[in-house]
């Protein structure tokens, strides 16, 4: 939980706070306000947990990059030679594949 949500949730509620006592005392402008901090520590705390969010997100990608390297790093060291086969066909592939048909020569009619 970041700090983030926490003071969100603190200011809705003071902010709640403040709008009851704008209602009893009968200041407009205290309630007011008070909705305004209200709203103010809403989006704060969504804004938290936008945070949160992100955080467990990058989280569980760096550990399935992790165990995807594990993966590739243990199969290249129980088959080197087929590892090493793999590398050249991707190399050729990548090769043929960015290679470009060389333009014909032009002529001075063309």
């Amino acid at each position: 939980m970041t700090d983030d949500r926490i003071a969100g949730t603190v200011r809705n509620i003071g902010g709640r706070v403040q709008e009851g006592v704008g209602k009893v005392t009968g200041d407009t402008k205290s309630e007011v306000t008070g909705v305004m901090n209200q709203a103010a520590g809403a989006v704060q705390d969504a804004y938290g947990k936008t945070v949160d969010a992100a955080m467990e997100g990058a989280q569980t990608v760096k550990e399935a990059s992790i165990q995807g390297h594990d993966i590739v790093r243990k199969f290249v060291e129980n088959n080197p030679y087929t590892a090493a086969a793999i590398a050249l066909g991707v190399g050729l592939l990548v090769g043929y594949a960015a290679h470009r048909q060389p333009q014909p020569p032009r002529r001075w009619w063309d």
